[in-house]
């Protein structure tokens, strides 16, 4: 038995942790420290845990390596002191979150000037990060005392992990009562204000995407622990603030204030575009914002559209002249002017907004004749399939719209009829795939859909020779386009039974009669009759003294018959093989006894060895 043996080896650590001049690098060293760490290696906390220890853990993470070590090795030390301050161990988390020096010297990292080692970044907010959530009231308390935090933090935006450390601070502070109060001193720093401003044409790339993806963030994270809350708790200020329209106002004036760039656009499009995002009921934790059924936890605010309807011109500005882009080259020529990111998320806007049920943001479009312009760009980006889905979303907004059978929407029918009469959707022509789905939808709707009838009287409204060509296209063309885009991508006609091989009349019956032959064969291996199948009999294994010959009885039953005299061919070819590699031996040869008892003579044994003996004899240097 294996515990007869004292197989258990002393780990190296507690022979370094025997010597009384141990430091701490040369624990940093071995690969097992970490591990011992998180085993609880009561002599390596106690160790770890000391004052001149923890300061330099801290210096590890929060000081630049010497530019002259070796690559591979220069942050090996940081990583592995980071590793061990967020272990999560209680007596580290208890003197790093207690000490306040240690926590001062957290702090000075973030009083550093820009750009910060985005690899010490990372060590750093994992640590704060980890103190949040398991020193959050020591932690809370000590940013609170220092009034330029927010700031600081905002400085070195453009290092993601800064990002990730204000998300931290909104999301891992429990109880709820301490959150509340977090979020609330982060409203008083106006850190709403702060990251909108960042979105602006005069700030770099990186500064503008992480202030941009933080908004978002914090939208949806405000919103689904909104949503997870069951009791009636506090609104979350940081929230509300972003839905303000002063708020939503301020960011597009950023957007489009002095030279346009497209960075600015895209960034500042995508929180509008988290700002009219909605979420399915039934679908828990997926975002679907072109869903079918409309169905909504909650309303966009009136806010939000309100901001968003006095900048339409604007947006219809990008996408008439957009920011300037070299001509690329494509697998399908050289584009002069590409579509770009700006236009795209413009689009991507415009079919948001159009599944607001917002009666003014449906006239305004209507006013400034998008649908045309979309269906436009659709055509002359006859590549692009992204410009492409948003389109058809947008089209699917008009047509499926959930109240346009109140007949007081009659914004939204002059919507339906500018579709129809100024942009002619009808008379669309191509081999694209979003085309043939859009004219689907047309047909659908027009047999059974919320704007039925309207769309009814606007082709009958049609000239003749018009509609003639319409239905011609929905009876031929689009039927036959249908029928061949529902084609089975299996084909089960030729799935017969092996008592109908004879009569299938595939192309491989063979192959798929080969195919359905193995896959019964594995089918088989997994059944509970394999066993039985295999030969044997759970009882035939049976312990008991009367079953211990069943199977020895059943192998002696085994009837083997050789025909001895079967002279068939392969056994012809056999003979002649043999004939041809055995040498004959002569019969007139006496034939010797190999047991016959012989002298045996070592004469020639043992002058082949003297001779072997006198030849190395004469060899130079061995004398």
């Amino acid at each position: 038995m294996f515990w007869k043996f004292d197989l258990h080896t002393t780990s190296h650590i507690d022979q370094l942790l025997d010597r009384e001049d141990v430091t701490l690098k040369e624990l940093m060293e071995e690969d097992d420290v970490l591990q011992e760490c998180k085993a609880q290696n009561r002599r390596l906390l106690l160790f770890l845990s000391q004052d001149h220890c923890m300061q330099e853990l801290v210096s590890l993470i929060t000081t630049e390596p010497p530019a002259d070590l070796e690559e591979r090795s220069r942050f090996k030390f940081p990583n592995v002191a980071c590793e061990l301050l967020t272990s999560d161990v209680s007596l580290i988390n208890d003197k790093l979150g207690g000490d306040e020096s240690l926590l001062e010297m957290l702090y000075h990292f973030l009083e550093q000037d820009p750009p910060l080692n985005p690899l010490l970044a990372s060590f750093f907010s994992k640590t704060i990060g980890n103190l949040i959530a398991r020193k959050t009231e020591q932690l809370i308390t000590f940013l609170k005392k220092k009034e330029g935090f927010i700031g600081l933090v905002l400085k070195h935006i453009d290092a993601s992990a800064m990002m990730d450390l204000l998300l931290r601070l909104i999301s891992c502070v429990e109880p709820a009562s301490l959150r509340q109060e977090v979020l609330q001193w982060l409203n008083e720093e106006k850190l709403v204000q702060r990251l909108t401003e960042l979105i602006h044409s005069g700030k770099d790339e990186e500064r503008q995407s992480n202030a941009s993806q933080t908004l978002c963030d914090i939208i949806r994270l405000s919103r689904d622990q909104a949503n997870q809350m069951q009791e009636n708790v506090e609104s979350d200020p940081l929230l509300a603030v972003i839905e303000m329209q002063e708020t939503v106002a301020g960011l597009l004036k950023n957007m489009f204030e002095g030279e346009r760039s497209e960075t600015s656009i895209v960034n500042g499009t995508q929180v509008l575009l988290t700002l009219l995002e909605t979420r399915r009921s039934g679908l828990e934790g997926l975002m679907d914002l072109y869903s079918q059924g409309y169905e909504r936890s909650y309303t966009v605010s009136s806010s939000i559209l309100n901001a968003i309807e006095s900048h339409l011109k604007d947006f219809q500005q990008v996408l008439l002249d957009p920011p300037k882009k070299s001509a690329i080259l494509t697998t399908v020529g050289v584009l002069e002017q590409p579509l770009g990111n700006a236009r795209l998320h413009v689009v991507r806007l415009v079919a948001a907004l159009l599944q607001t049920t917002s009666p003014t943001i449906c006239q305004e479009l209507c006013n400034l004749t998008t649908m045309d312009l979309l269906l436009d760009l659709f055509f002359k980006y006859s590549w692009n399939n992204f410009l492409h889905f948003q389109v058809e979303l947008c089209v699917s907004a008009v047509l499926n719209h959930p109240s346009a059978s109140d007949p007081q929407t009659s914004v939204h029918n002059a919507l339906v009829a500018h579709l129809f009469q100024k942009c002619r959707v009808i008379f669309l022509r191509g081999n694209m795939g979003h085309l043939t789905r859009i004219a689907n939808m047309v047909v659908q709707n027009l047999e059974k859909g919320p704007v039925q009838t309207q769309i009814a009287d606007l082709i009958k409204e049609l000239p003749e020779d018009c509609r003639g060509r319409w239905e011609s296209f929905v009876d031929e063309t689009l039927r036959e386009t249908n029928r061949r885009n529902t084609v089975e991508l299996v084909s089960t006609h030729n799935m017969h039974s092996s008592s109908e091989d004879d009569d299938m009349e595939g192309p491989f019956p063979n192959d798929l009669s080969l195919q359905q032959t193995f896959a019964d064969y594995q089918i088989q291996q997994m059944t509970a009759n394999f066993v039985d199948q295999f030969g044997f009999n759970d009882e035939e294994f049976s312990e008991h003294d009367e079953n211990i010959n069943a199977t020895f009885d059943r192998i002696a039953e085994i009837n083997f018959n050789l025909d001895a005299d079967d002279n068939s061919a392969n056994a012809a070819a056999f003979e002649a093989c043999c004939k041809e590699r055995i040498r004959q031996f002569d019969d007139a040869e006496e034939e010797e006894d190999i047991w016959e008892e012989k002298e045996i003579n070592y004469a020639t044994q043992a002058k082949s060895r003297t001779r072997w003996i006198e030849i190395i004899s004469d060899e130079p240097g061995n004398l």
